[in-house]
């Protein structure tokens, strides 16, 4: 990832580079699997994916993307200081 790659050269610091990569390719493949699979879902429930599934895609990309990349840090912290 360029901003793993940014982070690295700017703070000289390949943990911060490879935290950020990581926490990027999670959320990245995993808001790609939810946008698929949620308006599935949603209509075999019968309720219209146009509608509800823009809600249910941002706030669970939103919490996925906030938790890896502090998961990831948490656990490359000894690393970090």
């Amino acid at each position: 990832s360029i901003m793993g790659t940014i982070a690295t050269i700017w703070q000289g610091n390949v943990m911060i580079g490879l935290t950020i990569f990581m926490a990027m390719t999670i959320s990245i493949t995993l808001a790609g699997f939810i946008a698929t699979s949620v308006p599935m879902l949603l209509k075999k429930l019968k309720i219209d994916p146009a509608i509800a599934s823009s809600v249910f895609i941002t706030a669970s990309t939103d919490i996925i993307g906030f938790f890896s990349f502090l998961g990831i840090a948490t656990f490359f912290l000894q690393y970090l200081v």
